[in-house]
């Protein structure tokens, strides 16, 4: 199989990945909002069930090697920075519509593409460029962020944005160092004793949003756990979507996370998208198809020169 066939498959697992993901934020709103418990609490949850889901297939695979990482840190800081990016988008979204924090999340990809460019040393053509910044003026189209409207708080998705680009960059700079089960249960390990300490450091300092609590009913705990779930195994798929294809091809597909995330927000929370928002996700929709347009026409050059 060619390289870009490969890369093909990645782009084809991201947007499926991509298209999943946004179920978490919503579950994470509903258990705020609804529910009544704390981002925190709802954060720390998310990466405990995410390792009691991802541990017993881990040791039933690898046995006593289970959590021999060759690279152990680099794992926890994954998990670390997954920890705290899901606690500042969290927090956003208890108090903003689902879209609005996806709008305004999204610088992300410029972020990750600057990361891969500089330090990985990818190659990166002013299609890709162009492709990324259409793809960004869709999701501002969707929801234009205003600071006068949401305060202090619409900043918050600005520095998940950064946290979770230099997590997603550890998962390509990491290589194949170890495998994507054994790096998302050490990542799990790391998430979960980050937000211990942030859950017991911001009930210290007496914040209402890392308050600790149990689920106060079964469904809760039921989406509680469907939330690490699908962290745990989702997650797994974009380590394995950066083992196919550069940062820099697959970080416009992140932008199919708006689409799910308004979705979600309309039939959950009641959240209606207006004629700018579908043109919006127009834009996001068309961005991607056109790099996965570009990648199949390598790969059929590719093939025929071969």
């Amino acid at each position: 199989m060619s390289t870009s066939s490969t890369a093909i498959r990645g782009m084809l697992l991201m947007t499926a990945c991509m298209a999943v993901l946004p179920s978490m934020d919503a579950i994470a709103k509903y258990m705020a909002v609804v529910e009544g418990m704390a981002p925190a609490q709802v954060t720390f949850y998310r990466f405990f069930f995410q390792l009691v889901a991802t541990l017993p297939l881990l040791v039933s695979m690898n046995g006593r090697d289970a959590f021999r990482a060759k690279r152990p840190f680099a794992n926890l800081l994954r998990g670390v920075l997954h920890g705290a990016a899901s606690l500042l988008f969290f927090v956003a979204v208890k108090y903003m519509p689902l879209a609005d924090v996806f709008a305004i999340y999204f610088v992300e990809p410029f972020m990750l593409t600057a990361l891969s460019a500089l330090f990985l040393g990818e190659k990166v053509g002013w299609r890709r460029w162009l492709a990324i910044v259409v793809g960004f003026g869709g999701a501002m189209i969707v929801i234009q962020p205003s600071y006068e409207i949401f305060g202090w708080t619409a900043l918050l998705p600005v520095l998940c944005a950064f946290l979770f680009a230099l997590y997603m960059f550890l998962n390509r700079a990491i290589g194949e160092a170890d495998p994507p089960l054994t790096m998302q249960t050490v990542a799990g390990m790391g998430g979960t004793l980050f937000m211990g300490l942030a859950l017991l450091a911001g009930h210290q300092a007496g914040s209402v949003d890392f308050t600790p609590s149990l689920p106060q009913t079964w469904l809760g705990l039921g989406l509680l756990i469907l939330l690490g779930t699908i962290s745990g195994y989702v997650h797994l798929l974009v380590v394995r979507a950066f083992r196919m294809a550069p940062l820099s091809v697959l970080a416009p597909f992140q932008y199919f996370e708006i689409i799910s995330a308004t979705i979600l927000g309309y039939v959950l929370f009641g959240d209606f998208p207006n004629a700018s928002k579908w043109l919006g996700i127009v834009i996001i929709v068309g961005s991607g198809l056109f790099i996965l347009w570009r990648e199949k026409r390598r790969a059929e050059s590719q093939a025929k020169t071969a």
